[in-house]
């Protein structure tokens, strides 16, 4: 790692029409496995001006079941069920806070076109392929990165760890009533000043978040004019604010320069102001550009899908590697092919930073301690149980492990990786 440089990270907030599509497409995912743990679930969001449209492939015998014919009637779906989706959908939207002209949960339009899974996925995922046991397949190739750092206590990069803070206590403060001037959509930036691994200044710092009417920077072009000086400043002031409380001190000097709303105003935003879509936020979800993405997004797959199960078993042992001293940085890629169940490789890289290991002992460990195919990753974190909407904003990793929530964040192999290495 060079010994001095620039890095940036940025994060939006769960009202970016992005996130609000993932956060709906996981309400999804928790609502069918809410109703069967073994639910197969592939949903995708679409969000636009007053319209919010699903698409998608779903198994989910008490909502959606083609084997009874007494649902023919209706598509298969069992009797209320497409309201119960709806519902769920409209919820989340409410909760989020979108009660505006342009986009508001209670009189949007919904359309529902989620179907049955393809029967020739179901089979290579149900029953693998000959050669893997007959376990449980994965269901599709791909390649998946997990990462830990101790740049921050959280062991995640600095630079998207303070980005989500940022926006977190911003949502926090609009819905308690703190700022009650801030709507949904907002978007942060930090760019940091590395010294020999570790951030010693924020040198830029970007918030534009989505406002009030007239909390604005003034401006005039001759045929339009608005915004109010005294109420810009409290939104300016107030921003700046959040930043100081959620940077550790000494990161912010005299010399930080900072960007709050720089076009001058935002109060279109949301899917009003841009169409959303579930899985184009997937840097913001993982590591801020920190470490490499096998370009797979998470939300609104159950956890058969790797690209979101084996993203959770890489990132919970790059950081239990981390949390025990092993190394002050962990990248570790997975690679699966459809329908089998063991990974084709496992790759460890401690970026020169090992303490008493080696990436090739690490790779030898690591599968003795957690069985890496698709059922074993799902049984040793818990997955199949309604726990994903919460991770579909301000990040999937880095986030506090609390009760069922956030399992691949626990750091319980610590003392058996100690062990495994003595």
């Amino acid at each position: 790692m060079r010994s001095e440089f620039l890095f940036t990270s940025e994060s939006v907030s769960e009202g970016h029409p992005d996130k609000v599509s993932d956060q709906i497409s996981d309400a999804i995912v928790d609502l069918m496995l809410a109703k069967d743990p073994e639910a197969r679930v592939a949903c995708e969001t679409m969000t636009t001006t007053q319209r919010v449209m699903l698409s998608g492939e779903i198994r989910c015998a008490p909502m959606y079941d083609p084997t009874r014919e007494e649902w023919k009637f209706n598509s298969y779906w069992a009797p209320g069920a497409r309201d119960e989706i709806e519902a769920a959908v409209r919820k989340t939207i409410k909760e989020i806070g979108y009660e505006q002209d342009g986009f508001h949960w209670e009189t949007l339009t919904f359309e529902n076109h989620l179907h049955g899974q393809s029967a020739h996925i179901a089979q290579g995922v149900d029953a693998g392929v000959e050669g893997s046991n007959k376990d449980e397949g994965a269901g599709d190739q791909g390649i998946m990165f997990g990462y830990a750092s101790d740049e921050t206590p959280d062991l995640m990069p600095a630079t998207l760890d303070y980005s989500h803070k940022i926006l977190q206590r911003m949502a926090q403060d609009r819905k308690d009533g703190t700022a009650p001037f801030l709507e949904p959509d907002a978007k942060s930036q930090v760019t940091l000043r590395y010294q020999n691994e570790k951030p010693v200044e924020a040198t830029a710092i970007v918030v534009s978040t989505q406002h009030a009417v007239d909390y604005c920077m003034p401006w005039s072009d001759g045929k339009n004019s608005g915004g109010d000086a005294a109420k810009y400043a409290e939104l300016v002031a107030y921003v700046k604010g959040v930043i100081a409380e959620v940077l550790p001190t000494g990161l912010l000097t005299a010399e930080t320069v900072y960007h709050i709303n720089p076009t001058g105003r935002f109060e279109i935003g949301g899917p009003d102001g841009d169409a959303g879509l579930t899985g184009r936020k997937i840097i913001v979800d993982t590591y801020g550009g920190a470490s490499p993405h096998g370009g797979g997004a998470f939300s609104g797959k159950d956890p058969t899908k790797v690209d979101r199960s084996a993203a959770y078993i890489t990132r919970y042992l790059a950081k239990n590697v981390v949390a025990a001293g092993l190394a002050r940085r962990c990248t570790i890629q997975i690679a699966y092919a459809i329908g089998v169940s063991e990974p084709l490789s496992l790759y460890v890289d401690l970026h020169g930073t090992a303490n008493g290991v080696t990436e090739d002992q690490l790779e030898q460990i690591l599968p003795q301690l957690v069985r890496l195919t698709p059922r074993g990753i799902r049984t040793h974190l818990g997955l199949n149980k309604p726990i994903y909407r919460v991770s579909a904003a301000y990040g999937h990793f880095g986030r506090k492990a609390e009760g069922e929530t956030f399992p691949w964040e626990r750091t319980d192999l610590v003392d058996q990786l100690r062990v495994a290495l003595a």
